[in-house]
């Protein structure tokens, strides 16, 4: 099958000449052998002209003008390479652009970090916090737990302009892309990056507000994940036999690291019924996104204690 492919690759750039070519061979090509689309595109048509365009340096938002460019052999094998890399590797796009867009940012990335699509980025920039924080300017100390590329980091750091952010993530990989891109958004005096498996070496501060987007695929979906998304580091995953593991973990640990009025930001798989019956009445408040429900959950500092301090007691 491969060879095969590999023979349509290299018919194409005999018989190719302009980008309206190459757009539709990458549609059919993508269509064809069902490709998975998850990672910033959910269509052929949309994934075929952000990599073509990205890989002509082209602008990401005009397509039309330049369908029927006529192009040289060197761009056709580029583009040739990028639409292999994504049918027969099944590479998902932005690590083949090393490039993820997110909320109007753009993110490096490679198979070191799973590519961000965090529904708390939405959350934080659209306002839905302002029943827990009156005003941005009362945030002083923001934890962003499993941060991966640190994309929501540093969105935390824009949103909340008096606050020192860290970073945590138990992955000495994920720091260093991290890295690279809290140095691209120049935030390295407010942004400090943290080697800790949770809470392990975070050594009792307090914040004000903890984030998290920790690995919650349970073990039936792990093993059925589309090959796109097979890419992408197990670890910043797989979140146990039931997807709860690390949710478990925060749930019971956050409180300590938390101030009076502080809150903790939590996002999660589906499985948010079997995560209230685990956890009869504590106070979640589930919050909505532009497209999903149930998925996201805020707890105050005051919620966890009264909870874990009642269940010590029983």
């Amino acid at each position: 099958m491969t060879i095969f492919k590999l023979q349509v690759f290299n018919h194409a750039a005999k018989k190719l000449s302009t980008i309206r070519d190459l757009l539709r061979f990458a549609v059919s090509m993508f269509q064809k052998h069902h490709l998975y689309f998850g990672h910033g595109t959910d269509n052929a048509y949309d994934e075929a002209s952000y990599l073509i365009l990205h890989t002509l340096h082209l602008p990401l938002d005009q397509l039309d003008p330049y369908l029927d460019a006529k192009l040289l052999d060197d761009e056709i094998t580029a583009v040739l390479k990028v639409l292999h890399n994504r049918v027969v590797k099944r590479l998902p796009a932005p690590y083949i652009t090393n490039e993820a867009h997110f909320l109007g940012y753009s993110f490096y990335v490679d198979e070191r970090v799973i590519i961000p699509r965090s529904y708390l980025g939405e959350i934080l920039v659209n306002g839905s916090l302002e029943a827990w924080i009156e005003y941005p300017e009362l945030i002083h100390n923001v934890l962003d737990l499993c941060t991966g590329n640190g994309s929501l980091a540093i969105i935390a750091a824009d949103c909340f302009p008096d606050a020192e952010v860290i970073a945590s993530d138990i992955s000495s990989d994920a720091l260093e892309v991290a890295s690279q891109n809290i140095a691209k958004y120049e935030l390295q005096d407010r942004i400090t990056l943290q080697q800790s498996n949770l809470f392990a070496k975070l050594k009792k501060r307090k914040f004000d507000l903890i984030l998290t987007n920790p690995p919650y695929v349970d073990k039936s979906r792990m093993d059925n994940l589309p090959e796109e998304y097979r890419h992408e580091p197990h670890l910043a995953l797989s979140g146990g036999g039931d997807g709860l593991v690390l949710v478990d973990n925060i749930l019971k640990n956050a409180s300590m690291y938390l101030t009076g009025a502080g809150i903790l930001l939590l996002e999660m798989g589906d499985n948010r019924l079997e995560l209230e019956e685990r956890y009869p009445g504590l106070n979640f408040a589930w919050l909505d996104t532009e497209n999903e429900q149930g998925f996201v959950f805020v707890l105050t500092a005051a919620d966890l204690k009264e909870y874990f301090a009642k269940k010590r007691k029983a």
